[in-house]
């Protein structure tokens, strides 16, 4: 059974920092791009992050030079880094899971980031 489980999401202060986990697991991890999404009330989902089997990463532009995407293959995870936060970043977050030829797709329940100003 494959779970994709999120963590590190609360409140912080305009300028901070939080970094938010994504353990994966029951699927073979360097298979599958791993990726950041958010929503916010109101908005559709969209693409903060996303880092490749590969490796390589892809950013949205409201987040290039703030926020890093990371993972570490020996333990099933994915991190974002966010520094200095704002408060148009207040959304839930969600880990996705796509299998490198896109035929598989796993979510995570999300979790909650707020940025007060």
């Amino acid at each position: 059974q494959v779970e994709v489980v999120e963590s590190g999401g609360g409140l912080v202060q305009g300028g901070g920092s939080l970094r938010l986990s994504c353990a994966a697991s029951g699927l073979l991890f360097s298979y599958y791009d791993m990726g950041w999404y958010r929503q916010a009330p109101g908005k559709q989902r969209e693409l903060v992050a996303v880092i490749f089997s590969g490796g390589s990463t892809n950013y949205a532009d409201s987040v290039k030079g703030r926020f890093t995407i990371s993972r570490d293959s020996a333990k099933r995870t994915v991190y974002l880094q966010m520094n200095d936060l704002k408060p148009e970043d207040t959304a839930v977050y969600y880990c996705n899971a796509r299998r490198w030829d896109r035929r598989a797709d796993y979510w995570g329940q999300g979790t909650q980031v707020t940025v007060s100003s």
